[in-house]
């Protein structure tokens, strides 16, 4: 699970921080507020993607008295600090960029001109600076397109192991965050690039910066978007959230199947990492049965319900006579 996990991250990281040095020439050469909003886009995605594999690397460390499931957990930490600064870097710096080129079209130039951290760059160009940019988001698509397909390959990989009908229950159900916040940037980024693409050829070929500006705006509305549903994502497992409910009734008929078995008292699941989840259940025994054969069958239950599903890590039968 985990080195799936840190391919996709990995690839994300390396596509997302050489797209980044081409938007912001691009943007340099030509004054493009979409290529800006598109620079910061993958800024951030590449500073996340860091803090990614900072959270696969410290959840890796093994259980002790203090942590005694683990540090799971920490990759639903690293990755609720990646849905902030996805929103409040990527999509409010490119919000308000877009915003400002909206009220002040012509501030700071364009077509060669481009104005940032309040300097002014203006680059003579042999060629017509448009097309730096076209060419910087097509590569930036190829290389976008390549992270995306990585990710969506675990995704689907998941989902065809679990059993998930569409992305909707894969966002819903799964406990694998840096895949899917992966995923989710990956997919951002495609239909940011797309927009700012549309966005320059549409002033370009309209004679009308608005359009870029306007690109801009949109980068940053989508990018703030998705920052809220990934922050909310992350609160499910954050707080402890348990398996699916058809999963958790399918394991207690696995120990009710058991000989021996009268019934279940309590049954809990929750997770305690990515695709890690923890088993309690308070089971009745006949009253007949000798230790040995309950120490026994709950050997049995244990190793059935980890077998069941291999997201299941730790299994705790408690005898109820």
């Amino acid at each position: 699970m985990a080195g799936g996990s840190t391919g996709v991250v990995v690839a994300a990281m390396f596509a997302n921080g050489g797209i980044a040095v081409l938007k912001f020439i691009g943007f340099l050469l030509t004054g493009s507020p979409s290529m800006l909003a598109e620079t910061y886009h993958s800024i951030s995605d590449t500073g996340n993607q860091v803090l990614l594999l900072i959270g696969i690397k410290y959840s890796q460390q093994d259980a002790n008295q203090a942590h005694p499931f683990g540090y799971g957990k920490a990759q639903y930490f690293y990755a609720f600090l990646v849905s902030v600064l996805l929103f409040g870097i990527a999509g409010w710096e490119s919000l308000n960029h877009g915003i400002h080129k909206l009220r002040h079209p012509n501030e700071g130039g364009g077509g060669g001109a481009a104005e940032f951290l309040g300097f002014t760059v203006d680059i003579a160009l042999p060629f017509d600076p448009f097309w730096v940019s076209v060419v910087v988001l097509l590569g930036g698509i190829v290389f976008e397109t390549y992270a995306f397909v990585k990710a969506r390959a675990e995704l689907k990989r998941q989902m065809e192991e679990y059993g998930w009908s569409g992305y909707r229950e894969a966002f819903e159900q799964t406990s694998d965050l840096t895949t899917l916040t992966a995923f989710t940037e990956d997919t951002v980024a495609l239909v940011g690039l797309i927009v700012a693409l549309v966005g320059i050829t549409a002033a370009r070929v309209l004679d009308n910066p608005l359009y870029d500006a306007a690109g801009a705006v949109v980068i940053g509305v989508l990018l703030m978007l998705f920052a809220v549903l990934l922050a909310i994502e992350n609160k499910r497992l954050i707080v402890g959230e348990s398996l699916a409910s058809e999963v958790e009734a399918d394991l207690e008929r696995i120990i009710t199947g058991h000989d021996g078995v009268v019934g279940i008292d309590g049954f809990r699941t929750v997770f305690v990492g990515p695709q890690d989840a923890l088993v309690t259940a308070d089971v009745s025994f006949s009253p007949g049965l000798e230790t040995a054969d309950i120490d026994t069958t709950i050997d049995d239950i244990e190793a059935a319900v980890k077998e069941r599903d291999d997201r299941v890590s730790i299994v705790y039968v408690e005898p109820e006579v």
